[in-house]
């Protein structure tokens, strides 16, 4: 039910000049494409129950002039902008016009387990043509966003987002809010996209190095330093290009529905405080750097928690993460919103403007980043490549092939030695990080080098202390595995269908989750149902995730409370990498195995 709040000044004025820019912005985006700002795409809870009806089915979906076929929520890709009130009860029914089963996540919102929409999991999924009913309680504020837990539907365009206003005063000014959903569209059928990559290693990476490069290499690093990097990489099947499993080979990057031809467009007046509320909706494996070019941002929120103020010039937005952050253009003219993709073979574009139709410069795409020894969990300042055994026999377990790492000085710029050797996780880890890296203060491969200001992790720090002050009473530890040869991805070398159990949580206890990543990609990990309170220094203070994007070779942890009870999905949020095994069931009971009751203290 409603509460009874009185709604502030402030906020009133606030939020009629949000819905005023809203309605401005949609007359300048055609019917089915996400404006995310008109009345039509706005959807708010309606009656005594408050409800909210959403219908899933195929839609036809245009991408910069060439026509496809979509999974539309509503009748929009991405979906319509749901806008909730925290302190309030709400009814979301989700109507299935699909031929196959369906479902909707609600990610990074805290409700009762069986309203969570995991098929297998958490419920049975929204079989076609049946309507089911998610009705929660809404405790929390921010900006979130909600998609398919089904298959791979998500590829096709079943995402949208999720704001909640707070019950209290938002500690955030602003004047004008846009949602800026960022995503990747294939035209190929997602099922044969994963097959390309069962089939072939690097199937969609066109960006080998080449001969020049070796060249640049050698005048850069000695020829010596150069052949010892490339034999390397040679000797264990591995490129130090594979930066994404699917590319802009296949892939066009969109913002807000819309490819980089089309320009989206936001609106502002000179002097006005924007905020921009980022969400990464990919289903592939895209991170997206993201700037400004010409403005200044200020980050004031991560994963719909509001942290200390961070300015910056540039962030790295993993799949399912989200960032909010406040703009104030100075001067009236047009600003280009740019989002490349990690390993720059593409990019999403948009333009924040103070009159509709207009475009800025958008920025030629950086140099292709590349995989250095670290990223595989050496320490190559310590290490005399001279001493490696490198012979076949010896190259075992690492699926791709192992090195000997008896004649390796490890010690040196390594916080965490692994206490393992390279078979215990067996043939589903195709190599194992020797040397473990905290990377809070690293913003990613291929950024930091050019003068801007780059946001890391270490910069986030909660507004608010964490209620749970206790310190952590057990660790569970899990390493993210992988085979790209075979493109199998696990925990612990183990995928989904081969794992006997859930991973145990005791209600209301107080643990330590550490992730440790043995592959050399970035995963985007989420747990669903609690918060990850990422140990980066703040103490109390440190920040509530629901996504932690995991480098290569990094050690990271978080303390959890797992306070409402149930089975709760834990996996990469790549979609493929979720669907080829890395993906478990974490459960949350009493000591007497029960899982139901909810704690909303």
């Amino acid at each position: 039910m409603k509460n009874d709040n009185n709604i502030t000044r402030r906020k009133f004025l606030r939020y009629t000049a949000s819905l005023a820019a809203m309605a401005g912005a949609s007359a300048i985006l055609p019917t089915y494409a996400f404006a995310g700002f008109g009345n039509r795409e706005l959807l708010t809870p309606e009656g005594p129950d408050n409800i909210i009806d959403l219908t899933i089915g195929k839609m036809p979906h245009k991408i910069d002039g060439k026509q496809g076929e979509a999974i539309g929520i509503n009748g929009t890709v991405p979906g319509p902008a749901i806008r909730l009130q925290e302190g309030e009860d709400v009814m979301l029914r989700v109507t299935n016009e699909l031929e196959d089963t369906t479902s909707i996540h609600w990610h990074g919102i805290l409700l009762p387990f069986q309203m969570d929409g995991v098929p297998g999991v958490s419920f049975d999924g929204i079989a076609p043509g049946e309507t089911f009913e998610y009705r929660y309680p809404v405790r929390q504020n921010g900006t979130y966003w909600y998609h398919s837990h089904s298959g791979l539907q998500e590829q096709l365009g079943h995402y949208g987002p999720l704001i909640i206003d707070p019950a209290d005063e938002d500690p955030v000014e602003y004047d004008r809010e846009y949602p800026i959903v960022l995503s990747d569209w294939t035209f190929e059928d997602p099922h044969d996209v994963l097959a390309n990559n069962i089939k072939m290693e690097g199937y969609y990476n066109y960006q080998k190095r080449t001969l020049g490069e070796f060249f640049k290499d050698t005048k850069e690093n000695g020829l010596g330093d150069t052949i010892k990097d490339y034999l390397s990489f040679g000797k264990m099947r591995m490129s130090a290009t594979d930066l994404l499993d699917v590319t802009g080979a296949t892939y066009t990057y969109l913002m807000n529905g819309r490819g980089p031809d089309s320009n989206w467009n936001a609106l502002f007046k000179k002097g006005e405080k924007v905020r921009l509320r980022f969400i990464n909706a990919s289903a592939g494996t895209t991170a997206f750097d993201i700037r400004i070019p010409g403005l200044e941002m200020t980050v004031v929120q991560a994963d719909g928690q509001n942290v200390e103020p961070v300015p910056i010039d540039e962030f790295r937005i993993g799949i399912a993460e989200t960032y909010d952050v406040i703009v104030e253009p100075k001067e009236e003219k047009p600003y280009t919103i740019f989002a490349e993709s990690l390993d720059r073979s593409g990019y999403a574009r948009g333009t924040l403007a103070p009159r509709k139709g207009m475009s800025a410069p958008v920025p030629e795409l950086r140099s292709r980043p590349k995989r250095d020894m670290k990223d595989m969990g050496m320490n190559m300042a310590a290490m005399d490549m001279d001493g490696m055994n490198m012979k076949d026999d010896d190259m075992k377990n690492m699926g791709h092939e192992d090195m000997d790492h008896k004649n390796m000085d490890m010690s040196k710029d390594s916080k965490f030695p692994a206490k393992h050797g390279p078979d215990e996780h067996g043939p589903g880890a195709a190599a194992i990080a020797q040397n473990q890296f905290d990377r809070l203060d690293e913003p990613g491969i291929g950024l930091g080098n050019d003068g801007r200001k780059v946001l890391v992790y270490n910069d986030l720090k909660s507004l608010r202390p964490n209620k749970d002050k206790r310190d952590a009473q057990r660790d569970v530890e899990l390493h993210l595995t992988g085979n790209m040869e075979r493109y199998m991805w696990s925990f612990d070398g183990k995928q989904f269908h081969q794992v006997d159990g859930p991973i145990e949580f005791k209600h209301n206890e107080r643990l330590r989750l550490t992730l440790i990543n043995d592959t050399m990609m970035e995963h985007p990990i989420h747990l669903h149902g609690m918060w990850m309170e990422l140990e980066n220094g703040n103490g109390q203070y440190n920040p509530r995730q629901h996504t932690l994007l995991v480098q290569p070779a990094q050690r990271i942890s978080a303390l959890i409370t797992p306070r409402d009870k149930g089975r709760w999905a834990f996996h990469c949020h790549i979609l493929y990498h979720m669907e080829r095994g890395m993906f478990r069931v974490v459960q949350v009971a009493d000591e007497d195995g029960s899982i139901y009751g909810q704690d909303y203290s």
